[in-house]
């Protein structure tokens, strides 16, 4: 890695405020460098990608940007086209907005533009998601599974998403939808791995240094697996309900923050 340092990552369980005092976007434009930010906004995940682009757009100019600019990437020919490169190589910090996660990564993965993204990355450029560009922000993402439900074993399917962060899978609008049993069969299936669960309204902010704070309205769940004892994800049969012994939850308001590689709660303020 050399000198490098990587930027930022602020990951939104969704449905965060975008009209009123948008605490969770005011943070994101003081993060990406204030009224001198230009702000690359990512439609890829959405079938609407004009009115979802404009939304964020007017919120982005509302709180004070320099430049808030829609980068409508909807094929891997405009993934790979110079002109888009340009863009993404001139942005101060990169939007995803939410949609379909598997169209994020089948679409950009492997392109120019993504190659750009990670380069940037990697030189200091923050990257923010929401919803499902929430979910693609890791190296596995969650794909579907069900929600409202308990944690079966054939119900969730994972994929390799953006590979911005490293050991953990996250999952968002968590407990408006109750993604926990989700949650928790994602974690049993890769135990080494953190689960985090993001609210509505709610976000971490990823540092450089793999540690996060919440930000927000709602809360923030966090699954270890480390520590699990044992579990039948491997031996049930399909849509059997999954038995899981010694994991660590932990439930996270604004103020506390995680630690990523010691795996242990932070106290902020």
């Amino acid at each position: 890695m050399g000198n490098y340092r990587n930027g930022d990552l602020v990951i939104i369980g969704g449905a965060e405020d975008k009209t009123g005092e948008s605490r969770i976007l005011d943070e994101v434009v003081e993060i990406i460098g204030g009224e001198d930010a230009r702000i690359g906004i990512l439609t890829t995940a959405t079938e609407r990608p004009g009115e979802v682009g404009e939304e964020y757009r007017d919120a982005f100019l509302r709180l004070g940007v320099k430049e808030a600019c829609i980068l409508d990437i909807n094929t891997r020919d405009e993934a790979n086209m110079e002109e888009n490169v340009r863009r993404i190589m001139d942005m101060n910090g990169f939007f995803f907005t939410g949609g379909d996660q598997l169209r994020i990564t089948s679409i950009l993965g492997g392109t120019r533009v993504y190659e750009a993204i990670h380069d940037c990355f990697k030189h200091g450029t923050s990257v923010i998601g929401t919803s499902a560009g929430a979910s693609a922000m890791s190296s596995t993402m969650i794909v579907e599974g069900n929600s409202n439900d308990a944690a079966r074993k054939c119900t969730l399917k994972m994929a390799p998403g953006l590979n911005l962060l490293d050991g953990v899978i996250i999952d968002q609008h968590f407990d408006q939808r109750g993604r926990l049993g989700r949650l928790l069969c994602g974690v049993a299936e890769n135990p080494g791995i953190i689960g985090i669960g993001i609210d509505e309204d709610t976000a971490i902010r990823v540092y450089p240094q793999l540690y996060f704070s919440v930000l927000g309205n709602n809360a923030v769940t966090v699954i270890d697996g480390q520590a699990i004892k044992s579990s039948n994800v491997s031996e049930q049969k399909p849509n059997e309900i999954l038995t899981i012994t010694n994991a660590s939850l932990h439930v996270l308001a604004q103020g506390y923050g995680f630690d990523l590689k010691k795996r242990e709660v932070l106290r902020l303020h």
